[in-house]
């Protein structure tokens, strides 16, 4: 069982303008994996997290101590990390130069080389990545032939794996560990340099997103896209051109009613609580 969610998890635009603004943690999430490990990391550490959305509308509005570690908690997508992290690391103002920054990835099975593409991201930013760190958790990719959610047992050994792995995370950030300690699978470089640029071109498109009859309109979908990407008009579910392929529509619609292609065609749903 997964320990509760943490009230540290500061989420919606007002968190910026009435929650000091000393935090050092941001994350990432669609279906509440990273999400999850954001809050268990933030208990540990005593500190703070924000979620990218809402850090990208106020990206000067954070401040820094010199001693501070800043971090980022986020998902492997296509075996790199979200564009939209990447964007925030770009856009960020920080007061002072971060001594100490890291991140840590969720996965479902490996990485591939993120953590080189996140650590070019911020290299470009003029910081360094100290630490990476990579988490494994419940499948969530549905949309091509043979990848489904775990099967029940697989879910429960990784939920249950994920608790020691992220308290033992948090003791290496807090002693400044330097290193990378990630999962990246066979065939890294290919994955991430090669597969990884196809995925964005051609698999990452919302235009194959559409609901079947068992939809009711009830406008699930569009509270969760974490992108405002969805918007229902004449009672069905349109979704935008601005998608990071979080899959939260599919993985929350309570009547299995989205669908993207026929890929996603009696694929089972997974939800981090």
């Amino acid at each position: 069982m997964f320990i509760g969610v943490s009230s540290r998890l500061k989420c919606g635009f007002s968190c910026l303008l009435f929650y000091p603004l000393d935090i050092v943690l941001f994350y990432f999430s669609g279906t509440g994996n990273s999400r999850w490990v954001a809050g268990q990391l933030a208990d540990a550490l005593d500190e703070a997290a924000v979620c990218v959305t809402e850090a990208l509308q106020a990206p000067s509005a954070f401040s820094l101590r010199p001693d501070e570690p800043l971090g980022f908690v986020f998902p492997v997508y296509a075996w790199g990390p979200p564009p939209l992290v990447l964007e925030l690391v770009r856009a960020l103002r920080l007061p002072t130069v971060p001594a100490y920054v890291y991140f840590v990835c969720t996965c479902g099975d490996d990485t591939g080389r993120t953590a080189e593409v996140f650590g070019k991201a911020v290299r470009e930013r003029g910081w360094t990545c100290k630490a990476g760190f990579s988490v494994t958790m419940p499948n969530t990719y549905v949309c091509l032939p043979g990848f489904d959610v775990d099967a029940p047992a697989v879910e429960r050994r990784k939920r249950d794996e994920a608790v020691a792995r992220v308290g033992e995370t948090a003791a290496r950030i807090r002693e400044r560990w330097a290193g990378t300690d990630c999962h990246e699978g066979g065939f890294p470089w290919l994955k991430t340099y090669v597969l990884r640029p196809f995925f964005h071109r051609y698999l990452m498109s919302p235009r194959h997103f559409h609901t079947v009859e068992a939809c009711t309109g009830c406008g699930g979908c569009a509270r969760v896209c974490p992108l405002h990407n969805i918007q229902l008009k004449n009672g069905r579910p349109v979704w935008g051109d601005r998608c990071t392929m979080c899959l939260a529509c599919y993985h929350h619609c309570p009547q299995r009613a989205v669908r993207y292609g026929r890929s996603t065609e009696d694929k089972g749903q997974y939800v981090c609580r």
